[in-house]
């Protein structure tokens, strides 16, 4: 029997620690096993305990959110670790530095108990976590910020030459927000083969998590704003 998801929460105010812990442990599918309280104690904590999932706030002194999650998705002993960026929509300048970081998706910090708990159990899963209200923030900061080379919308033939039918299908669906789940049924295929697609979209397109898959799809013209399954 799988346990519970293990969780490290990480921000510099205690009381949001608090707050947080407070949810996660009346949910019996999910355990805190750790907390830190700035981007330097996260990766000795997250080092030693090894969760399934990280909170990371954003915006913390001394090491930040940003370099913290690049410090833990560089060390390949933690790289099942997914981390959930923490966010408030006054932190826009660190959007696009947290995906290159690897973030497996963004959580507003006034998201309600179900969105948290969701989220949580989605990037767990192998999903990415975009919350609605900032998926058009992070692609534009991700293309301003000059994440993304010159003329990015131009290579889509290309990018698209990488992938088979089946690839290009998976990461329609990928990018219109669909859970592996939903991407199974909709194409009649089991979660086990969504996810080996997943992870050839992921190496052949060069892009570092599933959160990147979306805003290359959306930056290349393969999908547009508003589109759905």
């Amino acid at each position: 029997m799988t346990g519970p998801v293990r969780v490290v929460i990480v921000d510099d105010q205690e009381m949001v620690r608090t707050g947080l812990r407070v949810i996660l442990d009346h949910t019996p599918d999910i355990e805190v096993v750790g907390e830190a309280c700035d981007g330097l104690d996260a990766y000795r904590v997250v080092r030693d305990l090894v969760p399934d999932v990280v909170l990371m706030d954003i915006r913390m002194p001394r090491s930040d959110g940003v370099e913290a999650t690049g410090t833990i998705t560089g060390d390949p002993a933690l790289a099942d670790v997914q981390v959930i960026a923490l966010t408030t929509f006054d932190d826009d300048e660190y959007l696009a530095g947290a995906l290159r970081a690897g973030v497996a998706g963004f959580l507003l910090k006034d998201s309600s108990p179900v969105e948290l708990l969701a989220a949580i159990r989605r990037v767990h899963a192998g999903d990415a976590m975009l919350d609605p209200a900032l998926t058009r923030r992070v692609l534009d900061q991700w293309v301003t910020s000059g994440a993304t080379e010159p003329g990015a919308g131009s290579r889509l033939p290309l990018l698209l030459d990488r992938l088979s039918p089946r690839e290009t299908e998976v990461w329609r669906l990928v990018a219109t927000g669909a859970s592996n789940r939903e991407i199974a049924r909709e194409l009649y295929l089991t979660e086990g083969t969504v996810k080996t697609h997943v992870h050839a979209l992921l190496t052949k397109l060069d892009t570092p998590s599933r959160a990147v898959l979306v805003t290359l799809a959306y930056e290349s013209g393969f999908v547009s704003p508003g589109s759905s399954t």
